[in-house]
């Protein structure tokens, strides 16, 4: 296995020396800067400058100094004590002194996602205070935190999906060590933690690779975001599955995220998606470690096992439930939401089914599955995620536009059915704080961002009645990101403590009968039962049983039909078991005749 970084950053030996290296093919010279003394750096193949040095000075401050007298910090440094723009910092080796060191992980079907923004997660917006809110969320039934990416991006507040140093995490959320505490923490309470990372783009400020590398990046066909990387070099391959193992192996992170891997462009071979998969295959044999995608082409050859039943990746975040959904519920059918508008209820149960609503594009291969075949674990689902809270016009969420019943019924099918549940922090508590874009950037740039909030908006619902362009916030004002961040200030309301119990049920009943269904789970597994649209009656052939989804969306009683296994769960338990009232859900289980299995809500 290659080092963790790929070669890349600073790189500590068994005989208490230190080496340095930096991918530097434009330079012709190239210099350490460290602790205020410069040592010159010999160049070697391929673009690649080292030195070694006699000790291992942890602590102290670096960087490089290229031909012309600038001075870069190190790209793959492992932390940015002043920004993007201050030096690195030389960070000790792991001697973290970690307390769960008998922690494995969970299998995958065990994932229940609570999507979370360290920055206004908490007033103080750091690892450390995060914290003690973990334990609760383990209550609830939350078994993973996906973090939202915390590589150091520009400035003190942003989501950071404009990242710049990988390997660094962001200054303002705390210390490398803070973050291995918040991982530590989370293990003891049984979750999983996983980080969200991009790498389709670096961010437009403070991002030096171009001055000594402009090989890391293709001059032509940019991302949505910025110049397309390079992934065909081999320099800057090894800078990705280096980065890969640093945040599974240094943070014992359980998985990645991978945010939209179909800008993701590699002629390669493998492609950098397989190589990343198999990397982390082969590197983790004692623990669950979990890769999930964001890839908004629908390449279901990412997803599909493979001979020993294994698949590349283990989900993909599904916005197509999302947007039938938020379609059906809203009737707001516009930009993202167009293709949508026709029986949204119809595409909702094609999506509890198949997955993908239409078929893709291969991503690392010409042979693309159909959605079907696909295991329903293969797929997170959502009733809204950042995104599609925060690119709104006001950062509003579902709940507060919905009837409460409405709501219930979602939350009902999300969490029931087979499929990955996600659910964005907040929403736990029905927090009634908005979730806006923010970025703390000035100038020509901070002026573009705020101009693009208007597409934005109205590609995700447009503007409420009596609300036009000039309701958008300025992205970059404070005032944005501390508006954004969760108060907990008024969690016993009657209202809340109702919602915290509701969840905490579905999420047992899925525990006790959902998960133990869906190990190993197999394609071709739903079956729509109800033509009408609103009736959401779905089975699922799993390995355990025949799981029976129920739901009704509409405010008239349906008849349930016959042919039904065991009781789980019911919304209105005291009604008839042949009519199911107005919005409202049932699941049943049929187990095989041969299995003694536990039944009754």
């Amino acid at each position: 296995m290659m080092p963790v970084g790929g070669g890349w950053g600073p790189h500590f030996c068994k005989d208490s020396s230190t080496v340095f290296r930096l991918w530097a093919p434009a330079e012709s010279s190239l210099k350490l800067d460290i602790d205020g003394r410069q040592v010159a750096m010999k160049r070697q193949d391929e673009g690649w400058f080292a030195v070694r040095l006699d000790h291992q000075p942890v602590g102290a401050l670096y960087c490089y100094v290229l031909s012309d007298g600038r001075r870069v910090p190190d790209p793959a440094s492992r932390f940015q004590p002043l920004g993007v723009d201050g030096p690195s910092l030389l960070c000790a080796p792991d001697r973290f002194a970690w307390k769960q060191t008998g922690w494995r992980g969970r299998p995958w079907e065990e994932a229940v996602f609570y999507e979370l923004h360290v920055g206004t997660f908490t007033r103080e917006g750091t690892y450390t205070a995060a914290i003690e809110h973990l334990p609760g969320l383990a209550e609830i039934g939350f078994t993973a935190i996906e973090l939202m990416p915390i590589a150091q991006f520009p400035g003190r507040w942003g989501w950071g999906y404009d990242g710049v140093f990988q390997f660094a995490p962001h200054n303002a959320y705390g210390t490398p060590e803070d973050l291995r505490c918040f991982v530590d923490a989370a293990h003891k309470s049984g979750l999983m933690v996983f980080l969200d990372v991009v790498y389709n783009h670096f961010g437009p400020e403070g991002n030096f690779l171009p001055h000594y590398a402009p090989g890391f990046f293709h001059s032509e066909n940019p991302t949505p975001w910025g110049s397309r990387i390079a992934f065909d070099e081999p320099a800057v391959r090894s800078y990705f599955i280096g980065n890969v193992l640093h945040w599974l192996q240094e943070y014992r992170f359980d998985g990645l995220r991978l945010d939209a891997v179909d800008e993701i462009v590699d002629v390669g071979t493998p492609h950098i998606l397989q190589e990343i998969s198999d990397t982390v295959h082969a590197a983790f044999t004692d623990r669950h470690v979990h890769l999930v995608v964001e890839n908004p082409s629908n390449g279901g050859d990412l997803l599909a096992a493979n001979e020993n039943g294994h698949r590349l990746f283990a989900a993909d975040w599904n916005d197509e439930f999302h947007h039938a959904v938020h379609v059906a519920v809203t009737g707001e059918a516009d930009g993202h939401y167009a293709p949508y508008k026709e029986r949204p209820w119809r595409q909702i149960k094609q999506a509890l089914t198949e997955g993908y609503l239409n078929q893709g594009k291969a991503t690392v291969g010409s042979v693309l599955p159909h959605p079907a075949s696909l295991a329903p674990t293969a797929f997170v689902h959502f009733l809204q995620n950042h995104d599609q809270v925060g690119n709104r016009a006001l950062g509003d969420r579902l709940h507060a536009s919905l009837d409460p019943k409405i709501h219930r019924l979602l939350t009902e099918i999300l969490f029931l059915a087979p499929q990955i549940p996600l659910v964005f922090m907040g929403d736990e508590h029905l927090s009634d704080r908005p979730f806006r874009f923010f970025a703390d950037y000035s100038g020509d740039l901070a002026a573009d961002i705020h101009r693009n909030r208007f597409k934005e908006a109205e590609n995700f619902g447009g503007y409420p009645t009596g609300a036009g362009p000039e309701g958008i916030v300025d992205p970059n004002d404070w005032t944005t990101f501390t508006s954004s961040k969760l108060d907990r200030s008024n969690l016993d309301v009657p209202e809340r403590e109702d919602w915290h119990a509701f969840m905490t049920l579905l999420l047992d009943i899925r525990r006790r009968f959902v998960v133990p269904l869906l190990a190993n789970a197999q394609g071709y597994a739903g079956t729509i039962l109800s033509e009408t649209d609103t009736e959401l009656f779905v089975d699922w052939r799993l390995n355990g049983g025949l799981l029976q989804l129920r739901a009704n969306a509409s405010d008239e009683p349906r008849d349930l039909g016959g042919d039904l296994g065991d009781l789980v769960y019911a919304s209105c338990p005291d009604e008839e078991r042949d009519t199911l009232p107005a919005w409202s859900t049932r699941l049943f289980i049929r187990y095989p005749a041969n299995m003694n299995n536990e039944a009754g809500p």
